[in-house]
């Protein structure tokens, strides 16, 4: 009767195995066929000694789809010979939580090793679930092992990751997402291997690359090839019909979007057009709002190119305005223009640092008062308090520019850059400053009794 359970319940196994997508199937089951993260699993480094130690404690990994998290998870428990147990922040509340714990708690009071706490996706957890993880983590009743694609320092508690070792995951390598293809297509038992069909090599070549460091979109892809082609050869186009779009995976509201536009910035910064139109692209395929895209770039046409190039600043606000009109796809033309524009115009942050300057000024050094003869003169009594004395206008005298003191100490805020337009305003700004420093100390006796 024992022999026939086991039978049937090995049956059910293995039928449950067999209905596992290939990226499933394929997952290895020690640590010695785990492909990649060297960087953190090679001889000598930090993960390897603490698993060779058998102190493991709480980890945090995070990285992009596709790069082991979850596979090492449980080989780590394997490794460690540990129970674990596994929550997905989607799916669980603080209830799954507190029970998994307990269930934890017992494990140790009864004399069992330490178990494993696998959340898949933990920055989904509120912080009221990441702070009922903290007792039980800080008390070593559970090593717990988060997963997460976000940035861990934006999505996890500051509480938890100071109890936890953070490891971050790289996307794997072309040649080792085509052995993971390879070993998937030659195994029989839980890859591909018996339904016989030849897969070209230009395919694998092609999906190794095309699958950017992911092993799932690589495996998935890889099966829906095998299983769609019949009795024919599995070519570059059937991998590539197979693979579907790109960047499906995008998020427009996580790391993404802050690497992107940061990156896009950037480019534009350092003049390299052709590189701020492919990061413009990347977020418009992913679905980025147009409406940010344009917010940055007007931003930028005053923070990076300010007054070496005046019109940068007009041609951001027409492409918002336009964008705001027209709407994708057409509005993607706009953008590309603006882009291509701002990131050729000559560059100066000369503006930007004069405020930031100034306003340090003002923060932290004593109030400048209001020299007299700039006061308001336009009241009754004005005059009796010496407002107004002394002051001449621009306007009546030639060149529009009168000796005076417009500010009451020497300070130098905005200092044109020797590019574009603001070269011009340099020469220009050099010689006001000559007539103006002959108007310092005018009124200063005023503009200092107060």
């Amino acid at each position: 009767m024992n022999t026939n359970r086991s039978l049937f319940a090995d049956a059910e196994e293995d039928n449950l195995k067999q209905a596992q997508p290939l990226a499933a199937r394929m997952r290895p089951t020690r640590l010695a066929d785990y492909v990649g993260q060297q960087h953190i699993l090679g001889e000598g480094k930090l993960l390897r000694r603490m698993i060779d130690a058998g102190r493991l404690g709480s980890v945090i990994f995070s990285g992009p789809p596709g790069t082991g998290k979850t596979t090492l998870a449980h080989l780590l428990a394997i490794e460690t010979k540990s129970q674990l147990r596994t929550l997905s922040a989607v799916s669980s509340g603080v209830k799954d939580v507190r029970d998994v714990l307990a269930w934890a708690g017992d494990l140790i009071a009864s004399g069992g090793p330490r178990p494993l706490l696998f959340i898949d996706e933990i920055h989904r957890f509120s912080k009221s679930q990441q702070d009922a993880l903290l007792p039980d983590v800080e008390a070593g009743v559970v090593s717990l092992i988060g997963a997460t694609t976000s940035n861990p320092y934006f999505a996890v508690n500051a509480a938890l990751l100071s109890r936890s070792q953070l490891f971050q995951l790289e996307a794997l390598s072309p040649d080792d997402i085509e052995g993971l293809i390879r070993r998937a297509i030659t195994n029989a038992e839980y890859g591909l291997g018996d339904i016989g069909v030849k897969v070209d090599e230009d395919a694998i070549e092609y999906l190794s690359h095309a699958s950017e460091g992911d092993a799932r979109r690589a495996l998935s892809a890889l099966e829906i090839a095998v299983r769609s082609c019949g009795k024919g050869s599995v070519t570059r186009d059937i991998v590539k019909e197979s693979l579907g779009s790109r960047l499906g995976g995008y998020d427009a509201t996580g790391d993404d979007h802050y690497d992107l536009i940061s990156a896009m910035i950037k480019s534009i910064r350092g003049s390299d057009a052709d590189a701020g139109i492919y990061w413009l692209a990347r977020m418009l395929e992913g679905g980025e709002d147009i409406r940010f895209l344009c917010r940055r770039l007007v931003i930028l046409a005053s923070e990076d190119i300010g007054n070496a190039d005046p019109q940068a600043l007009s041609i951001a606000v027409a492409a918002m305005q336009a964008c705001e009109f027209i709407g994708l796809p057409e509005a993607q033309l706009t953008l590309s223009q603006t882009v291509a524009y701002l990131a050729l115009a000559p560059k100066s942050n000369a503006a930007t640092k004069a405020i930031a300057d100034a306003r340090t000024d003002v923060r932290e050094n004593k109030i400048v008062p209001v020299p007299k003869h700039l006061r308001d003169a336009h009241y009754a009594g004005a005059s009796e308090l010496g407002n107004g004395d002394g002051y001449r206008s621009a306007h009546k005298v030639e060149g529009g520019v009168v000796a005076l003191d417009y500010l009451g100490v020497d300070r130098r805020y905005y200092k044109p850059v020797d590019r574009g337009f603001e070269a011009e305003l340099k020469v220009r700004m050099e010689g006001i400053r000559k007539i103006l420093d002959e108007g310092k100390g005018c009124s200063q006796g005023d503009s200092q009794q107060d």
